[in-house]
């Protein structure tokens, strides 16, 4: 459609859809000031050590923790287990782990022990370190490695995780035939296994399967927890490993002493994460709604039953509770859950004989994990401020008041970070968005800024206040360089409730661009955005919303789509989870070809004007690559300049240190371009010299 002249130099509100009004492409604004000489390089932002998966001993008075840190000679992340201790003047590091990671520490049930995961030559294996000194020694050597473990409560056992692994019959196959697979038909199970945990065996012994009666394939286990007594294990368990199987997830328990195994819960929708209640009569479980043709934005429940079984319904404890919740633990003082509350993740008790829930005053704003000491009295947690990073904190749950343990933040202590603050407007059709607006140090409200907007993915993702922020996206450059970044919580995010999360249900793409562009607009009235100098950026959902506003709208000087969808019907049959388009649209594109028209980029691509960055990961199955090669060739063909990034072996995220340094200086050389009007060179090695004349390396 043809765009009526504009007699102002502001956008309008945001266009209808169909019937979409295309509106006049703005002047560019004036260059910003230069870079802070503070400012950090892009590596420096990827090198920032990270901290994570706190557990605390069992009497409290111990912290162990993972330390993230990139590993550029390798390119690669690593991991390694840390330990605080109360008395001692700082933090220590436990391991050390030569071209691998050290992860998922857990304490033995005595204190006296520290098990976790490492890749130390034969796969993921579970090894342990004495509290009392020594080398870490392995306890599992199985073909195909260890994806999860869990003490026994008399702490002389380990439950572990263990895949099948590749049959005689598949490798023959290969042999003669090559590397194919039928598509649905070829995976392997897994199953619990049980390792005799031996301080005086120096070798790794050999495993016995616990689950395995009566037939060893008819299903595969996820989680799985001991009963406090020792003598059962509850597990989640589906019929294959599929993706698109995990709503027929059921609950069992098994007696450890003879693998025989019961159905616990077997209920059409999916059940999983079981926990068992202190006293050894209940086991509590996440349920997802009933209806399991609408559980990608529904709230989850969680739900228990008696542990010895035969009690009929589950009794379900969270209706009352207006968001999705992840069970953390089941302590003698009821259940703790997260959840989100708008930005913030916060952590709550039931009380199931009650039903109450009451938010624990954990005193960071958002919280993460948590581990309790063996009677709930001590709780560790990887929490956030608004101004820090994550950190690890210790505090007594009687008050809920303790410490910090960690500083990781004093990394960033002389980095000019600017501000982050919750913004609210009006969307289109009433809806009250919220959004987090990132404004530079020095911030002046008397001038109109350059604003860059970062869309998250999910849906059901959140945009939160933070210190830092940005993933493949340069923000702490952008807003040294007078620039605001602005990340809305668009219509389906997560923390504002069910009815909120299903308002892009038949509206994907569409709810979305008016929730963004009105966010915009409010800006830009509020004097604070300059109506010139609009770009927009977002990953996977993100990347969608992207690749809709490029099409759809010429508010913005740049776009790129990270991991986007441009066509729904290329989305359906080329993704590994189906059934979230057949939710989201409520139809397959063969009964309603209308609505998968309606909410494509690709649909209205002959209108675009946007010069557009498309980023993507060659094997990607979340958003398959023919997405971008789709959205990629229709701007070539209506003569949008459009560039095309494809990161070779990567998936649908970029998880290395080098592809990520990559990816943000493409995103900073296309704005510079087209917000900034400068042309950026990639800085190279030659013969040992690196231009440093742009923030990286």
């Amino acid at each position: 459609m043809i765009p009526e002249p504009m007699g102002s130099h502001r956008p309008s509100p945001a266009p209808s859809f169909p019937g979409l009004v295309l509106l006049t492409l703005l002047a560019l604004a004036p260059l910003p000031a230069a870079l802070d000489a503070q400012t950090p390089e892009f590596r420096d932002v990827i090198s920032l050590r990270g901290v994570g998966s706190p557990v605390i001993s069992p009497d409290g008075y111990a912290v162990a923790y993972t330390v993230r840190t990139a590993d550029w000679e390798a390119n690669e992340f690593r991991s390694e287990i840390w330990l605080w201790r109360e008395g001692a003047t700082e933090p220590v590091q436990l391991t050390r782990t030569a071209g691998g990671s050290s992860q998922s520490p857990a304490w033995s049930p005595d204190g006296r022990w520290l098990a976790f995961l490492s890749d130390r030559g034969q796969g993921t294996q579970v090894h342990v370190l004495s509290m009392a000194g020594g080398e870490a020694m392995a306890v599992t050597g199985v073909e195909g490695g260890v994806g999860r473990f869990v003490w026994s409560p008399d702490g002389a056992r380990l439950a572990i995780a263990r895949t099948e692994p590749e049959s005689p019959e598949s490798k023959a196959r290969e042999k003669l035939y090559g590397r194919w697979a039928a598509e649905d038909q070829e995976y392997r199970m897994t199953h619990v296994w049980m390792v005799d945990f031996d301080p005086a065996a120096f070798s790794p012994l050999e495993p016995s399967r616990v689950t395995g009666d009566p037939d060893p394939e008819a299903y595969t286990v996820g989680s799985f927890e001991w009963s406090p007594d020792g003598t059962e294990m509850a597990f989640d368990h589906r019929p294959d490993p599929l993706i698109n199987s995990g709503v027929h997830t059921n609950i069992s328990v098994v007696a450890v002493a003879t693998g025989e195994v019961r159905p616990l819960v077997t209920l059409p929708s999916s059940q999983s994460g079981p926990r068992w209640s202190p006293d050894g009569r209940w086991v509590m479980f996440s349920a997802s709604h009933p209806d399991t043709t609408r559980h990608y934005f529904l709230n989850n429940e969680l739900a228990r039953v008696p542990a010895a079984g035969g009690g009929g319904e589950p009794e379900v404890l969270t209706s009352s509770f207006d968001e999705m919740v992840s069970p953390v633990a089941w302590l003698p003082q009821g259940i703790v859950f997260t959840a989100w509350q708008g930005v913030r993740r916060r952590p709550f008790l039931l009380d199931p004989a009650s039903g109450r829930i009451q938010e624990l005053p954990a005193g960071p704003t958002s919280v993460w994990s948590l581990s309790f000491s063996a009677h709930g009295r001590t709780v560790a947690m990887l929490a956030e401020d608004p101004t820090s990073l994550q950190e690890i904190h210790r505090a007594d749950t009687r008050s809920w008041r303790g410490e910090r343990l960690t500083d990781m933040t004093a990394q960033v202590a002389d980095w000019p970070l600017g501000t982050s603050e919750v913004v609210t407007w009006t969307s289109q059709d009433g809806t009250t968005i919220e959004g987090v607006l990132r404004k530079p140090a020095g911030y002046d409200s008397s001038r109109a800024y350059p604003l860059l907007v970062d869309i998250h993915g999910g849906p059901t993702a959140i945009s939160r206040p933070s210190l830092l922020s940005g993933y493949v996206y340069p923000h702490l450059q952008w807003l040294s360089r007078g620039a605001l970044v602005l990340e809305p919580n668009y219509r389906g995010s997560a923390g504002f409730g069910e009815a909120f999360r299903s308002l892009n249900v038949r509206n994907l793409g569409v709810g979305d661009a008016w929730d963004v562009l009105s966010g915009v607009e409010a800006l830009i009235d509020r004097g604070m955005a300059h109506p010139d100098s609009l770009g927009a950026m977002g990953w996977s959902q993100g990347g969608y919303i992207s690749a809709f506003l490029t099409t759809t709208s010429d508010w913005f000087r740049a776009i790129s789509v990270g991991a986007g969808i441009s066509d729904w019907v290329t989305y359906y049959v080329n993704t590994d989870i189906h059934p979230f388009t057949r939710q989201y649209l409520r139809a397959t594109p063969w009964e309603d070809p209308e609505i998968y028209a309606t909410t494509s980029p690709m649909t209205y691509v002959t209108q675009a004007t946007t010069p557009t960055l498309i980023q993507h990961g060659e094997f990607d199955r979340r958003v398959p690559i023919p997405n971008a090669y789709k959205l990629y060739q229709g701007l070539q063909d209506v003569g949008v300049p459009v560039e095309l990034v494809v990161f070779r072996g990567f998936g649908h995220g970029i998880n290395k240190p080098k592809e990520q340094l990559a990816a943000m200086w493409q995103n900073w050389q296309w704005f510079a371009r087209w917000i900034w009007g400068e042309e950026v060179e990639l800085p190279l090695d030659v013969e040992g010299e690196v231009d440093h004349q742009a923030p990286g390396r």
